[in-house]
């Protein structure tokens, strides 16, 4: 009995979690969410993507994974989020947030939906600035004041 009772508990979870979550793909320099345009991307190269605004194409988001000299030695790394439009950098080592291995455009989808969820990305692109600023006391590290050079 409470096998089935758990059981069907796991399996509302589950529906709910497919039946509220939302589709963020990247494709052709588009951030689309559900279907709809919300950002530019353009990839820099594989450890870096910008992320613009549709309004008047100011660039909103740097992502930048670091390495931290140690490419050999990978429990240094951490990624850096630069917020540029609201003069705000995050930098952490969580990288099971968006990592996806072998395919960083996939990881940027990753991160484009935990923005999403934290609520510091709108349904339109726009970023909140009192949620980036939420978002900066919840997951900033301050790695780079952290570490000798």
């Amino acid at each position: 009995m409470a096998v089935n009772k758990i059981l069907a508990f796991f399996l509302l979870m589950i529906s709910c979690n497919l039946y509220f979550s939302q589709d963020v793909t990247i494709k052709d320099d588009k951030v689309l969410l559900d279907g709809k345009q919300i950002l530019k991307a353009e990839k820099i190269n594989v450890a870096q993507y910008s992320f613009f605004s549709m309004k008047n194409d100011d660039e909103v988001l740097l992502y930048r994974y670091m390495d931290n000299e140690t490419p050999s030695y990978v429990s240094d790394d951490y990624f850096i989020l630069n917020f540029l439009t609201e003069k705000v950098k995050v930098e952490s080592t969580d990288i099971g947030k968006i990592a996806n291995f072998m395919n960083s455009k996939k990881g940027m989808e990753k991160l484009v939906k935990w923005l999403l969820k934290e609520r510091v990305i709108n349904q339109e692109g726009e970023l909140n600035p009192d949620r980036v600023a939420i978002f900066k006391d919840k997951y900033n590290e301050n790695i780079t004041e952290r570490t000798l050079r």
